[in-house]
This record gives C-alpha cells, sequence and structure tokens, in this order.
C-alpha cells in the first residue's frame, strides 16, 4: 500500500514537472553581467577611447579594424576623450556589436530672425552617412520647434530620394508650452523617417520671418534625435541652440549580402566560431553569439563558452558542471538528475530498478498523455483568442455596418467584397517582400494572386500606421470608391477587415507610374511622344473631373501627382490612391480639413486656408501638365535654388518669354510649338493664385481634348499669350499668401524662387497604386 502511494506521489511529480516545463518555459539560470566574456578589441589594440568602449571590427589605428569604414579616431584634447568615425568625423557615445547600432551626437539647425523678419543666424548642419550606415527609423524621430516654421529631412536610399517633414505654428512658444506640452504641431511637430537612408540633409524655414509671432524668441530649431531623448517643455526649449547636441542611432551592417549568399564565401563571412548570422530588415547582416555564449562574434576565436557554474544559484542541489554552451547539475546521494531537465534532481528511493523504471515509464506515459492534453488547450485558447480578436477588428472598421450597406444594395460582391486575412496572406505569400510593388509614407502595396478567383492579379495595400478614423464615414467612403466605374480610375474591389489596420484590395494596374516613365527607371529607351503625353493628360483630367461632378458624391482627390498616375500596357491612364481623398456632400462646395499633400504639388490657397475644394485638384493637376511639358521634377533640391519648385519657375519663365529653355527637347519641334504654348498657358491657369480664377476639371479636360485633336491632325493655332501673365504665388504683399516670394526667375538673374507648397509627412516617391 505505502509502495503504491509512493508510486502515486511520484506519478504527480513527473506531471507536474512536464506541465510547468511546457506552460512556463525551461527557465533560463541567472547569469551575472560579468560571467559574459568582455568584447574586445585585437590584441595589442586599444579597446577605449575616454569612457566608450571600442571592439573589433571598431578599432583605433591601423591594423585594428575590419574595413576603413570601421576606422575610429580618438580625439584626447577634450576630457574626457571624445571618438569619432574618421571616415565621416561623426562623434560616437556608443557601440553596441548585439543591436549593430552606434548612437552618436548631432548638431542642432537653427534659423533665427529680428522683429522687422530680417535673418539674424542660420545654421543647417548635415549627416553624411554611407554604407555600412543607415539611419535608425525605428530609434529616431525628426523634430522641428518654433512658432513660424517648417523643416523637411531628406536622405537617399540607394539613388532614390525620399524626403519628409512637418510645420508647426502659434502665437507664442511660451503659451503653447503652457498648454500642450507635447510635440504635437503647436510650437513643435515630430515625425517618423522612412528606413535605410543614408546622407541626411534638413531644410529649416519660416512662411512669413516670424514678423506675425508675438514672441521674443524668434527662432525655428529642428533635428534629429534619438526617440525618448528630447520633452518639449519650458527647460528643453530653453536649452536649444546651435551648439546643442543630441543623441540620434545609426544602424550599421557587417556585410551587404544576405546571410544564405555571405556564408557561401568562408573567407569574407564574418561570423565566426559559435555565433550566428543575423539578415538586417533594412539590408545587410550582422553578427551574433549562440545561447550560452558570450564575447564578440567578429574576432578570429569567435565567441566565448559562458560558464554558468560561476553564477549564483546554478544548481539547486548538487554540483554544476560546466559544458560547451550549457550546463548540467550533477546529484548528491539519494538524488538523481530528472530525465526532462538535467538541471534538476528528484529524490532516488534506492528500491529495485525495474520497479523504478515501471514508475517512470509509467510517469513519463501519463505525462506525455498530460502534455498532448495541454498542447491542446493551450492552442485550443489562443485560437479563440485570435478569433476574437479578429471579430474584434472587424467591429472596430465597421465590419458590421458595411455588411448592412452590401445587403441593402442587393449584397452585389462587384461592389464590395469583404476578403479574409488568411486570403490575403497566401494572396501575398505572407506579405513577402518579393511581392512589394511599392512603398509610400502611408503603406506597402503588395502584388496579390487571388487563387480562389483564377488567380486574379490585384494589389493590396497595407497601411504602416493606424491612423484613427471614424467607422461610419470609413464605411462610406468605402462604398463610394468601391462604385466608382470609369476606365480611367483605378478600381476597389474591397477590403479586409479582420485587421488591426483595414487592407484595401484594388486592380492591378501592370505598367508602373507616370513619375517611373518620365523620371525613373522606365524612361530609359521608352518613346514618350507629345501626343502620347496629352492623351495621359487628357485621360487623367476626364477622370478628376468625373470625381468632381460625376460621382455619387463629390471626390476631391487631394493627392493629385504623377506617382499617383498609373499607366496599363496600353498607357490608358489610371488615377490611383485615394488615401488621402475626401467625399464632399452635394450641398458644400469646400470643407475644413487638416492640410495634406504632397509638396511641390500642394494648393497655397488650402495650405493657408485649410479650406480644401475641387480647384485644390485643379492646381495638383496644373503641376503634372507642367512635368509632362518640361520632364523635370515638381520639386528637386539638386537644381538651383531659383529652379526648385517646378510651378513657379515655370510661370515666371512664361513672363520672360522664355518658356523654350525648360521644355523637353524630346517633344520640341517646329510644328507642334503652338499646341506645347497652349498646353502651358492651360497648366499656368491651373495654377492660379485664388482657386476661384482657375478652370474647373471639367474645362480643363475639355481643352485637353481640343488639343490632342489639333496635334493629331495639326489644326489651328493657339495664341501663346491669350492673357496676361501672372507669377504663381503673385505679389510680395499679397494678403492671400504673404511669403517673400522675389519676381525674378532663372540662372540670368540669380536671384531665389519662394516654395509653392509643402506636404506634412510625406514621401515623393511613393507608389501610386
Amino acid at each position: 500500500m505505502a509502495l503504491h502511494r509512493r508510486m502515486h506521489i511520484l506519478h504527480l511529480s513527473l506531471v507536474m514537472v512536464v506541465v510547468v516545463t511546457i506552460l512556463l518555459g525551461t527557465p533560463t539560470p541567472t547569469t551575472a553581467q560579468s560571467l559574459l566574456p568582455p568584447q574586445r578589441a585585437l590584441p595589442r589594440c586599444l579597446d577605449h577611447c575616454g569612457n566608450l568602449r571600442i571592439p573589433y571590427p571598431f578599432g583605433i589605428g591601423d591594423g585594428c579594424y575590419l574595413r576603413p569604414q570601421f576606422n575610429i579616431t580618438c580625439n584626447y584634447s577634450t576630457q574626457p576623450p571624445t571618438a569619432f568615425l574618421s571616415a565621416s568625423n561623426i562623434a560616437i557615445t556608443n557601440i553596441s556589436l548585439y543591436d549593430g547600432e552606434l548612437q552618436i551626437l548631432q548638431f542642432t539647425c537653427s534659423d533665427c530672425y529680428d522683429a522687422q523678419g530680417n535673418s539674424t543666424r542660420s545654421n543647417i548642419p548635415e549627416l553624411w552617412v554611407s554604407p555600412p550606415y543607415t539611419i535608425s527609423e525605428t530609434k529616431n524621430v525628426f523634430v522641428a520647434v518654433g512658432c513660424d516654421t517648417y523643416a523637411f529631412f531628406i536622405g537617399y536610399r540607394g539613388e532614390e530620394e525620399y524626403t519628409t517633414g512637418c510645420m508647426s505654428k502659434c502665437d507664442n512658444l511660451g503659451n503653447a508650452i503652457d498648454q500642450r506640452d507635447t510635440c504635437s504641431g503647436v510650437g513643435c511637430c515630430q515625425t517618423k523617417i522612412p528606413s535605410g537612408l543614408k546622407n541626411r540633409t534638413v531644410t529649416l524655414g519660416s512662411f512669413n520671418n516670424y514678423i506675425y509671432v508675438r514672441d521674443s524668441h524668434r527662432c525655428s530649431y529642428a533635428f534629429l534625435v534619438q526617440e525618448g531623448e528630447f520633452n518639449f517643455n519650458s527647460t528643453s526649449v530653453r536649452e536649444l541652440n546651435d551648439t546643442t547636441q543630441r543623441p540620434a542611432i545609426i544602424d550599421w551592417v557587417i556585410g551587404n549580402e544576405s546571410c544564405d549568399i555571405a556564408a557561401k564565401n568562408e573567407s569574407t563571412f564574418a561570423c565566426k566560431a559559435n555565433s550566428y548570422c543575423h539578415y538586417r530588415s533594412s539590408g545587410g547582416y550582422i553578427c551574433r553569439c549562440q545561447s550560452g555564449y558570450g564575447g564578440n562574434p567578429y574576432l578570429p576565436g569567435g565567441c566565448q563558452d559562458i560558464d554558468e557554474c560561476k553564477a549564483p544559484n546554478s544548481c539547486s542541489m548538487g554540483t554544476c558542471i560546466n559544458t560547451a554552451g550549457n550546463y548540467t547539475c550533477k546529484c548528491p546521494k539519494g538524488f538523481k538528475n530528472d530525465d526532462l531537465d538535467k538541471k534538476s534532481c528528484i529524490k532516488d528511493n534506492g528500491r529495485a530498478k525495474l520497479s523504478l523504471l515501471l514508475i517512470i515509464s509509467l510517469g513519463a506515459s501519463g505525462g506525455f498523455l498530460l502534455l498532448l492534453s495541454a498542447s491542446w488547450i493551450y492552442w485550443g485558447m489562443q485560437r479563440r483568442k485570435f478569433l476574437k480578436l479578429k471579430e474584434k477588428y472587424f467591429k472596430e472598421n465597421g465590419g458590421l455596418l458595411l455588411q448592412q450597406k452590401i445587403a441593402s444594395q442587393g449584397g452585389s460582391v462587384e461592389t464590395t467584397k469583404i476578403f479574409r486575412a488568411e486570403e490575403l496572406e497566401k494572396a501575398t505569400n505572407n506579405y513577402h517582400e518579393s511581392r512589394i510593388l511599392g512603398e509610400g509614407g502611408y503603406g506597402i502595396v503588395y502584388k496579390g494572386i487571388l487563387a480562389a478567383d483564377n488567380n486574379k492579379v490585384v494589389a493590396i495595400k497595407k497601411s504602416k500606421i493606424c491612423v484613427p478614423t471614424q467607422k461610419e464615414q470609413f464605411v462610406n467612403e468605402l462604398i463610394v470608391l468601391s462604385q466608382i466605374n470609369h476606365r480611367n480610375v483605378v478600381r476597389l474591389l474591397g477590403c479586409c477587415l479582420e485587421l488591426e489596420v483595414p487592407l484595401l484590395v484594388y486592380e492591378f494596374v501592370a505598367h508602373g507610374t507616370l513619375f517611373e516613365h518620365i523620371h525613373g527607371k522606365k524612361r530609359k529607351g521608352s518613346s514618350f511622344s507629345l501626343e502620347l503625353r496629352l492623351k495621359i493628360a487628357a485621360e487623367t483630367a476626364g477622370a478628376l473631373a468625373y470625381l468632381h461632378s460625376s460621382a455619387l458624391m463629390q471626390i476631391i482627390h487631394r493627392d493629385v501627382k504623377t506617382a499617383n498616375i498609373l499607366l496599363d500596357e496600353n498607357y490608358t491612364a489610371k488615377v490611383s490612391d485615394f488615401g488621402a481623398s475626401r467625399l464632399i456632400p452635394l450641398d458644400q462646395t469646400q470643407l475644413a480639413t487638416l492640410v495634406q499633400g504632397t509638396f511641390g504639388y500642394l494648393d497655397p490657397e488650402y495650405f493657408l486656408t485649410n479650406q480644401l475644394t475641387d480647384k485644390s485638384d485643379v492646381f495638383s493637376f496644373g503641376v503634372v501638365l507642367m512635368e509632362l511639358l518640361t520632364s523635370k521634377q515638381a520639386l528637386a533640391f539638386d537644381r538651383p535654388e531659383a529652379e526648385r519648385n517646378l510651378a513657379s519657375f515655370f510661370v515666371c519663365l512664361m513672363k520672360e518669354d522664355r518658356l523654350n529653355e525648360i521644355l523637353d527637347d524630346d517633344i520640341l519641334n517646329e510644328r507642334n510649338i503652338e499646341t506645347l504654348k497652349t498646353v502651358a498657358n492651360l497648366a499656368k491657369r491651373c495654377v492660379r493664385l485664388k482657386g476661384e480664377d482657375r478652370p474647373t476639371m471639367k474645362e480643363v479636360a475639355m481643352e485637353l481634348e481640343g488639343m490632342r485633336i489639333t496635334e493629331k491632325h495639326a489644326w489651328g493655332k493657339a495664341e501663346f499669350f491669350s492673357e496676361e501673365t501672372e507669377c504663381l504665388l503673385g505679389p510680395v504683399n499679397s494678403d492671400a499668401y504673404p511669403v517673400d516670394v522675389r519676381a525674378d526667375c532663372g540662372p540670368s538673374t540669380g536671384t531665389a524662387i519662394g516654395y509653392g507648397s509643402m506636404q506634412i509627412q510625406f514621401t515623393p516617391y511613393d507608389d501610386g497604386r
């Protein structure tokens, strides 16, 4: 009887060990930091500069670093000494081998004015970061502080330029701090940056040179800073000046290849013994020590074993025995190792071995059965939790309301289809990077193949961030947009509401964006005649006219640009990307909104008044026309300052009768010069300062159709200056747009043209699907 009771107790003990191990995980022994082998430099090399430890692949002096990009210079003239990256003179305050990061110090950009609006000081330092370094998008934010401030951040990923920025307005900086004490656009604004960028440039400016700000503090500041290292309050603002240095994070990689490719070449593979390769999402790889090992994975000897036996309480009883990458416990007399855990001991009663084996077998069998039961229960709970979460998101995103509206319209699947999350995951191969069509400031667009729909190819837009929206408004917009039936508008097929941020499914347009064809990778070798450009312009104008006046509700696109005009295999234009669009009821003519758009295309009247009208799209389309005529980007900082903003430069050249200087040579000849002048004059009218003076999109579409006929059949001649020309941004003292804009244009005068518009949180090279 006693033996039976002991067998029962031992059986329960084994079962409890199994259950606890499965549900809680095997406990990790407490390991003191001192047990980790030091992350040291190469032998006979300095391993520190002041308070900074410098582990290999970084090093001070010849022979002490892996490559010249990891060369460190130590400035001993400061106290304590300061470390710099030799190639770029960047001050370093911390090196992380595990994360592949450097903490650096960056100066603050400043722009100051006196009470009369005269500049008193301007300091715009730059950060030149080149491979193997990139600016961390997860650890940094871009911040601007001031009451009359705009700032934007420019970086490069490969050959492509990416830009983001924000604006800050207030009457008095002190009041802004007292009332808000947060960096949300009143006195201070901040934004995240795109991933994988190098070579940062900051542009900082003032809308009105602080002449309307009732404050003695007339300075704007902008800086990249490590997230959490700047708090907008009275103390932090008083400390701001152009000598202030703030920490920022840059990422580094040891090699640019993927892990699979890098490991094939043993002579150059950087991960040494007892380490593994970790691929970074921004590209390239770093090395990390395997579990149970520590130290420096880049040193010739690789990572070293951690002696866990030196840690306190490594074994609750018995003697600790260190092994390679692990340890075991040798149990005292009367105890033995648990078969499931060599680091713990269980009592051994010394009974017959056969009986003991039988007891253990019974216990293990029971434990295995209980393990299967516990696993089944656990995964069942997880599945129910997952389904409840999907149901929660579906309801929060307005799924029930959308179902009701679909039912009220007869339940047509062609009107709006609600996709399941699993269906879209399968269609995109679990959102594999090879399926990415384009990436913008607000989301990533994937190519999807719907197996259940005869392998139909679609474009699936997955938002990066969750922007709070009213579910009823979202559903109404989804219903209206899905019912748009126009050959020159990308069709919205449906959505998925089971995730935190809804996914949108569009028809797939295979031939890229208009931007790519006139500026980017598709331009080389392509034939882009004037006739084809006029066709694309007329089709785009017709689509916008339809949205403005022929849809169920007036739809204002709000982000018309060449990157949002797609072309199919027949070069048919398709207006896309309605992420910023707004619907206006038929009894309204304008809508008060937060300013949104793209720098270079944004309507200055809308920018200053926050009043969105259909004429805002007209302004943006006028800039698109100018791009088609010139093959120049709407905004380019590699051009001379007077030529950076295409709209203002284009109109000023027309005023000086120098239009031929900016037209694309590929489409300019004696036969079509009058057509070009007519199109240019239409573009000029579209970008007039006041919206009421611009034509409607319907009028624009009709005129372009007439010009297509003129160009195709060589009919008629249009008067170039049929009406008085005007400069885009109006006179300097314009009440509607009080920005200092000089009237001169072009390199012959050497003077600057003001910037016409600005985007809040944008990336100009996003894909338009």
